[in-house]
């Protein structure tokens, strides 16, 4: 086995771990949360996590057996339910002051777990040879992104729900 190729198993073994990772910590957080949104919300976080842990099994399964880096389609079957979910549950929210500052305080917990791993992949893709490796890394990072924008809209709302209503409503008053 090459060095490149040990590298790249090193890689695919800490993304998996981030991933499960990832996975174990919205199902905790989508157990103790205590509103509906919350819990619909890192739900589908958690199935995203599940579903980029698998993927990056199979690659790693290919690259250990010296196949080279497989061609991967990544798109999460979750990702556009994450928007929807968010759209959807607005109005369900538990605005009780300790539930409000846990689920705050998770949100940012998860935000931050989003963009390390955004983080990481983003570097794998610049450290990475082939071209489908580099495509793939970029994808997975895309998704991430995309949880932490989410989870940025969630965590807005949370702190300020009249001014992220403003913010992202635009309600206008008519003057006449």
């Amino acid at each position: 086995m090459t060095q490149q190729q040990e590298k790249t198993l090193e890689a695919l073994k800490a993304a998996i771990q981030m991933e499960i990772d990832g996975k174990e910590f919205y199902l905790k957080a989508s157990s103790e949360s205590k509103n509906e949104m919350g819990r619909k919300l890192l739900q589908t976080l958690s199935k995203e996590e599940d579903y980029h842990r698998r993927k990056f099994e199979e690659i790693y399964a290919v690259i250990k057996k010296k196949m080279g880096w497989p061609k991967i389609e990544s798109e999460t079957p979750g990702g556009k339910q994450l928007r929807t979910v968010f759209s959807e549950m607005m109005t369900r929210i538990s605005t009780d002051k300790e539930t409000l500052q846990t689920e705050i305080d998770t949100v940012q917990k998860a935000m931050e777990m989003e963009s390390a791993s955004r983080d990481f992949y983003n570097r794998q893709r610049e450290n990475s040879i082939h071209i489908a490796e580099k495509q793939f890394y970029e994808t997975i990072a895309d998704e991430e992104r995309h949880h932490f924008l989410v989870l940025l809209d969630y965590f807005e709302y949370l702190k300020d729900p009249a001014a992220w209503f403003v913010e992202k409503e635009h309600p206008s008053l008519d003057g006449g």
